[in-house]
């Protein structure tokens, strides 16, 4: 049961919308559930003869009695708005469940304490099977405000033990992380303007992929600039430092043509000056490389960075933990950035469900996961053509993603949602990818010896890993290496201890990427010291866009 609390000013305006067929003719019978009097409430769902206009005066009786008293200036704020809505899945409640749940809620919240004689004017409207709209003016009969302090926190844990006295699904409370909701009116602007999404949730999207991909908060502004968004920060009286500032969309203006501002803190709370400046220093590190020399390097470094996350999630620290989370929300924003394809659109979407994931009343040590955030960073200017290594990235992406929602137990829906779109883009773009490796396979003798180097090196999951369908697109790969101067079977011994391959349904599959994700130099560089000072040494495997001219080679004389 989800209660969502906002304040606004318009009676009747609020009132017309209850009763009304709503914005795409999904109200049905609407009628008052629950009110202060329910006889002295009238119910224009009920009574042909009851106007919104009688209703909003019996409501704004004691609003009115303040106005004269205030010399004509109506208190600010002053209509108290709680929709309140089962969860999908829940049955549906009877009229008196829902007046009794309105009773609870303007008694928990402080709207209008049981006994309270002098308590605002409220009633409960229900125009859908799902749920009610609470509404309230917050002026007392003695001429008071009520005490609503925290009053959307109140109305959850109310929540909570209704859900368990009416066998309802039990829903996790809130934990103060969630951005704002776009208001009705936001959304209504958006859809005539012909937009999908309103410019609260346009400029809160904005602000998360240009705070991923750059180094500093002078970057963060001067980005947010470059894009067309209006900047408008709030400086110190003393120190003259920022301590906050506002963003506005391009061309999104009230009815004065003046720009509709959101305060950092108002799009989403790990967007305020401060939480910015906990992940951006205030300085360039000078002696910090900006770009990386070889254009693998950045989705090496975030594989690598990936895997410490795993084991970050696993461990008891639940700051460190929170602070890979963190990076790993910047990750998928700069992975979509800089990847092409059609799967870039299931990368975004799993950074933005991400978003949700990542938030925490925990707060994040971003220091224990540098590597992961420096990673991030590269990332942004990366290269956009890194061949297979980009698809291991995303393999670990998924996993990683999966990682989360056990670990996150707070935004675990979130994270899931992550985690299938992740597995989507993963498989669109892999599909084409193995179905190359696998129409390029090594002879039968090859794929034999494979398989004793296999059976040999990971002998307790070689029939598993024989039995994957993907077993050919790896032996494949394992050619590839063999021609850049490994080992198979050390190297399968090598990316088979990397981690547990029991719970991986297509171990195959894991052990294709985890190859692909070595970087090349470090195979030439093995060469150089085996040359120089004829040793031999353990070389790692180059990522799958590299064939060998030897590879192409012999794959030319075969199909002769």
């Amino acid at each position: 049961m989800v209660p969502d609390v906002s304040t606004g000013s318009d009676s009747r305006g609020l009132i017309a919308y209850l009763f009304g067929p709503g914005r795409r003719d999904e109200h049905t019978n609407p009628h008052i559930v629950a009110a202060w009097d329910m006889t002295g409430a009238p119910d224009p769902g009920r009574d042909p003869a009851a106007t919104y206009s009688q209703l909003a005066r019996r409501l704004d009786h004691h609003v009115d009695l303040r106005t004269r008293e205030l010399g004509g200036e109506k208190p600010s704020q002053h209509v108290w708005h709680c929709p309140v809505r089962t969860a999908p899945g829940d049955r549906y409640l009877t009229d008196a469940e829902w007046a009794e749940v309105a009773r609870r809620v303007v008694h928990a919240t402080g709207i209008a304490p049981d006994g309270d004689e002098r308590a605002c004017r409220w009633i409960a409207v229900r125009h859908a099977d799902d749920h009610i709209h609470i509404m309230a003016t917050t002026v007392r009969a003695d001429g008071r405000r009520p005490r609503t302090h925290q009053d959307g926190r109140r109305a959850q844990a109310e929540c909570r033990r209704i859900e368990a006295e009416f066998g309802l699904r039990h829903l996790k409370s809130g934990d103060l992380t969630a951005p704002r909701t776009p208001t009705g009116a936001e959304r209504a602007k958006a859809e005539r303007q012909g937009q999908t999404v309103t410019a609260r949730h346009w400029l809160r999207e904005q602000a998360y992929a240009v705070a991923a991909a750059v180094h500093t908060e002078a970057d963060y502004f001067t980005v947010l600039q470059s894009l067309g968004i209006k900047v408008k920060t709030r400086l110190g009286p003393e120190s003259g430092d920022v301590i906050g500032y506002s963003l506005a969309a391009p061309g999104d203006t009230n009815s004065a043509s003046e720009p509709i501002w959101y305060g950092g803190s108002k799009l989403a709370p790990d967007l305020s000056i401060n939480r910015l400046r906990e992940r951006l220093p205030d300085q360039e590190v000078t002696d910090r490389p900006r770009f990386a020399v070889d254009p693998a390097e950045p989705w090496q470094h975030t594989i690598t960075a990936i895997q410490t996350a795993r084991f970050a999630l696993d461990s008891d620290d639940h700051a460190a933990a929170q602070g890979q989370l963190a990076a790993f929300g910047d990750v998928l924003y700069n992975i979509a950035s800089a990847t092409p394809g059609p799967h870039r659109a299931e990368i975004r979407a799993a950074a933005t469900a991400f978003n949700r994931a990542r938030r925490s009343a925990t707060r994040a040590d971003h220091q224990a996961a540098h590597a992961l955030r420096q990673a991030a960073k590269e990332l942004a200017y990366a290269s956009k053509e890194p061949g297979g290594l980009a698809i291991a990235l995303l393999f670990a992406t998924v996993h990683l993603a999966r990682a989360a929602a056990k670990w996150h137990e707070q935004q675990a829906a979130a994270a899931d949602e992550a985690f299938h779109h992740l597995q989507a883009g993963y498989e669109q773009a892999a599909a084409p990818v193995l179905a190359d490796l696998t129409r390029h396979a090594p002879r039968a003798d090859i794929a034999r010896r494979f398989e004793q180097d296999l059976r040999a090196a990971l002998t307790d999951h070689a029939d598993r890993i024989l039995a994957d369908p993907t077993w050919t697109a790896l032996t494949t790969t394992l050619a590839q290496a063999e021609t850049a101067g490994h080992n198979p079977r050390r190297l399968l011994a090598e990316v088979g201890a990397q981690r547990e391959l029991d719970s991986a349904e297509h171990p195959a599959e894991v052990l294709n990427w985890r190859i692909a994700a070595q970087p090349i130099k470090r195979v030439q560089a093995a060469r150089r010291r085996s040359t120089v000072t004829g040793t031999s040494s353990m070389p790692t495997v180059p990522h799958l866009s590299a064939m060998p001219v030897a590879m192409r080679a012999e794959e030319r004389t075969r199909h002769r």
